[in-house]
């Protein structure tokens, strides 16, 4: 895999911060961004998502080609996936997004305890967005 391909991975992941959504939202910070070698054309890639007591992220899609896996390092997590049900998931527990879910609830489901998710992406090399506002 070229480098500017893992080059651009890795800025579209810098950039997630800067799509926080203002008081109340998520803080996004890129982990590890590097394309597959055994997989042609994918990269895995790595972001930290933190949750202020009561934040949420709005409802939002993946990039259409991102099989995603979230696991939660501190707190309790609310999300619901598609047609699926709402959930809280506690620190250690896990799940998954197929490519092109949507995801219309993503909270921390504590009012006075900060919440943190890892979300593992295994994406397209070309995809520019790995989140997208559901509008």
């Amino acid at each position: 895999m070229k480098f500017r391909t893992v080059l651009a991975a890795a800025v579209v992941v810098a950039a997630a911060p800067a799509l926080a959504h203002g008081e109340g939202a998520e803080t996004v910070i890129p982990r590890f961004a590097q394309a597959i070698p055994t997989i042609p054309g994918k990269s895995l890639v790595a972001v930290e998502v933190e949750y202020a007591p009561g934040a949420a992220s709005p409802a939002h899609t993946h990039a259409k080609s991102a099989f995603i896996y979230a696991y939660v390092i501190s707190g309790e997590i609310e999300s619901k996936v598609n047609d699926g049900a709402a959930r809280i998931y506690r620190a250690g527990e896990s799940w998954s997004e197929p490519p092109g879910a949507v995801h219309s609830i993503s909270r921390n489901a504590s009012k006075t305890e900060p919440a943190k998710l890892l979300a593992v992406f295994v994406v397209d090399s070309d995809d520019k967005a790995l989140t997208t506002p559901v509008k």
